[in-house]
């Protein structure tokens, strides 16, 4: 009987010993799987924080490009403006055809009938010319061009309009909408012709575009 107890003594020891090694080889095994997440965690917050960190670069430099781009745009419309003005052609050249995208834009509608530097004659009145008449389904776009606005011109262009149907009864029915474009315009100047109810264009990215206030509606004359 002793002997038996010994023997199982022993298997146990030598069982317990096994399993004392086993775990220690699973420790060793858990350790090296810990250092090798640490350092694929390590390693891939690290690639993270570079590739942020180059990605802001990129956008960086993507702006300054943009930036650079607008200006250049910029510049160019401004010198084509001014030599259209030199040559005499600015109305032609320039606002005349960014008219209708700008009503298409700001109203979202489109232009039926365009004209430029129109004269007329009419019995009792004086030879008027206009710069640019536009025509939709439901209003007449007037505009008025000088290379350099001033008060003064907006409140000439003011009396044109109120006396624009005398000259075309035809658009007696429809609304219309006066229309200041220049190269160069003062912020106070584009300020008094707004309190007038009159949208402003001048030379921007897309050639010609509203210089007014993002909430300004213009008045119907």
């Amino acid at each position: 009987m002793e002997t038996t107890v010994e023997e199982r003594v022993d298997r146990v020891e030598i069982a317990l010993e096994r399993f004392i090694g086993e775990m220690k080889e699973f420790k060793d095994e858990m350790s090296v799987f810990k250092d090798k997440v640490d350092r694929y965690i390590y390693e891939s917050e690290r690639d993270r924080r570079a590739f942020q960190s180059e990605m802001r670069v990129f956008e960086k430099e993507m702006r300054a490009f943009k930036d650079e781009a607008e200006k250049d745009r910029k510049r160019m419309n401004k010198q084509w403006g001014e030599l259209a003005n030199k040559l005499g052609t600015l109305v032609e050249d320039i606002v005349a055809p960014s008219i209708p995208g700008v009503v298409k834009e700001r109203f979202n509608i489109e232009i039926d009938y365009l004209a430029v530097r129109v004269k007329k004659r009419v019995e009792g009145l004086t030879v008027k010319e206009w710069d640019v008449i536009a025509v939709s389904s439901s209003l007449v776009f007037l505009n008025y061009t000088k290379s350099t606005l001033k008060s003064q011109d907006v409140d000439k262009f003011l009396e044109d309009i109120k006396i624009f149907r005398d000259y075309f009864p035809e658009y007696k029915e429809k609304g219309m909408i006066g229309i200041l474009a220049s190269l160069y315009i003062d912020e106070s100047v584009i300020r008094y012709a707004e309190k007038n109810g009159l949208l402003v264009l001048g030379i921007g990215e897309e050639i010609m575009e509203i210089l007014n206030s993002k909430d300004f509606e213009p008045v119907r004359f």
